[in-house]
């Protein structure tokens, strides 16, 4: 099973593609501000490094956070887009082993159809002007 792995809970962002439990391609990169200018490019990089389209993921797995909002729900867009797009299980997961966690919740059949964020406290939202 073809499986991508999205994490943009901060200023580097991380873009996988696994086999199994084989990693085919791994790329990070310095997003920050450029999340939403990059990501798709740097996914369809990655995906043509390894001689794939999207058609060939079967599967997704995203870090759900904590983190940056902007960046969890850029990247959780992107995962939740394509999941639906292509008809693909998503799960979503924390922590330090994030990725084992969600290949595990994979390989248990779970699809979450929507991979929601955890902040990791309330958003900070600016009370507006005018």
């Amino acid at each position: 099973m073809v499986v991508l792995t999205i994490r943009t809970d901060k200023p580097e962002a991380e873009l996988g593609l696994f086999e199994d439990d084989k990693q085919l391609a791994y790329e990070q990169w310095h997003a920050y501000r450029e999340l939403s200018n990059t990501m798709l490019k740097k996914l369809d990089e990655l995906l043509k490094s390894q001689g794939k389209k999207l058609a060939d993921v079967q599967s997704i797995v995203c870090f759900k956070g904590p983190g940056s909002f902007t960046g969890l729900r850029i990247g959780l867009t992107v995962g939740n887009t394509l999941a639906y797009g292509l008809q693909l299980p998503i799960v979503s997961a924390m922590g330090e082993n994030w990725r084992e966690d969600g290949m595990q919740k994979l390989q248990n059949g779970e699809n979450e159809k929507i991979a929601l964020p955890e902040y990791g406290a309330e958003a900070h939202v600016t009370v507006q002007k005018k």
